[in-house]
């Protein structure tokens, strides 16, 4: 398949003009390697064991090109994090050092953090406008200025159409493939994870199937902020065994580590906090909806019939929120959730801008928006005034329009950055 451009491509175009090293992190497959290799003059793949004998014989890079230098799996090799902050003190030029990582160090490595001195971004699947479905009509970082006053466009693609692109999957060399060759690739992704990734984390996992179980547990808690200890307690087998809570707080590190957990953080304003009574859990999120709705044997057709409609709005809300937070990297923007803790007001996703700005934002899998779906968000510009610049509903239905009380609906099919 050709190279898909990625919202990433326009982050780093801004970042190399100015930082010497940029660490991009992400988990395997999502097109680290292939995004940042297009811009390497020279390239080190750390899996490769000859290429990384060759980097470990020159560590401080004296026979490099000039260039930008690519280290590709730097995990691999620990204490190269710490040669390139060296080099950065020792005024490498900018846009000297690309780093790709699949997976945070082990623990117990003497590597310096970094801070001040090599800049990171997150690299997640491909958001739904980078899979080139259609044009984007509306623009995140339009919203989030408070531009985009009249919301235009349409969107062919039915709830149907939305549950083809969760089971596609973003990662770049699944999506594309017949759905049938896309679940057993994402078979084959979540049993390497298993077998083999979390190993070479340094845990040894002893019973798979269990580790198998809790993450089919987190999957069905998809957009939601279920309690890890519920998740612990769907986690029991069929003769009533269940895992120690010390387990499943190991699993979920681990898989933090290999960036295959990218929970959503609890929202809490920069500035001036209107509200005191905020719940702090995360809402939980897999790396991708596609492996959430394969744990779960969820096909698309599955997705639109009775068994799978339960899951049907979460992992649709799951889709919307990985395009958001592609899209708010390119805004310099970060993304949080909002609830109280009474649960008597929620706020699905919101995005706050450089300068304070907040950009509310529901998502509903419905084909028509009412007065129902809106009423969060006008009480969040209730309490926040003028930082709101726009309230959006992002949804399945076909055409983009303002409603009266200046909610902006918005086809998630034609949102981009």
């Amino acid at each position: 398949m050709p190279y898909l451009p990625r919202t990433l491509d326009t982050v780093l175009d801004d970042l190399m003009a100015y930082e010497a090293a940029v660490a991009i992190d992400g988990p395997k497959g999502v097109g680290k390697t292939a995004t940042a290799a297009r811009r390497a003059a020279k390239a080190w793949r750390l899996d490769n064991a000859a290429e990384r004998t060759a980097l470990e014989a020159d560590p401080e890079f004296l026979d490099a090109p000039d260039g930008t230098l690519l280290v590709d799996e730097w995990q691999r090799y620990p204490d190269i994090w710490d040669s390139v902050r060296r080099q950065v003190d020792d005024g490498a030029s900018p846009g000297r050092f690309l780093l790709t990582g699949s997976a945070t160090p082990r623990q117990g490595t003497d590597t310096h953090s970094g801070a001040g001195r090599i800049a990171s971004v997150r690299m997640r699947p491909m958001a739904l406008y980078e899979r080139a479905h259609l044009a984007p009509a509306v623009s995140l970082s339009g919203l989030l200025a408070g531009e985009e006053a009249r919301p235009t466009g349409s969107s062919p693609l039915t709830a149907a159409g939305y549950y083809r692109a969760i089971a596609e999957s973003g990662f770049p060399d699944i999506f594309g493939l017949p759905e049938r060759q896309a679940a057993r690739r994402l078979e084959n992704y979540l049993q390497r994870v298993i077998d083999r990734d979390m190993a070479e984390q340094g845990y040894a996992v002893r019973k798979p199937e269990t580790l198998r179980r809790w993450l089919s547990a987190y999957a069905a808690a998809t957009s939601t902020t279920t309690a890890y200890s519920t998740m612990l307690d769907s986690t029991t087998a069929g003769d009533g065994g269940q895992p120690a809570r010390s387990t499943t707080v190991a699993y979920r590190d681990h898989l933090s580590q290999l960036w295959l957990l990218d929970p959503v953080p609890a929202w809490q304003p920069r500035l001036d906090n209107p509200f005191r009574w905020l719940q702090v859990a995360p809402k939980h999120q897999l790396a991708d909806p596609a492996l959430a709705a394969r744990l779960l044997g969820l096909s698309s057709a599955a997705l639109g019939s009775a068994r799978g409609a339960v899951m049907a709005g979460p992992l649709f809300e799951a889709l919307a929120t990985l395009s958001v937070r592609v899209a708010a990297e390119a805004a310099d923007a970060r993304v949080g959730h909002l609830r109280t803790k009474s649960g008597d007001r929620e706020i699905d996703l919101v995005v706050e801008g450089f300068d304070g700005e907040v950009l509310g934002i529901e998502v509903k899998l419905s084909a028509h928006v009412d007065d129902r779906h809106v009423k969060h968000l006008l009480w969040l510009r209730e309490q926040l005034g003028e930082r709101v610049t726009n309230l959006v509903v992002l949804y399945s239905g076909a055409e983009a329009y303002r409603r009266r009380d200046g909610v902006a609906v918005v086809p998630l099919a034609l949102l981009g950055p």
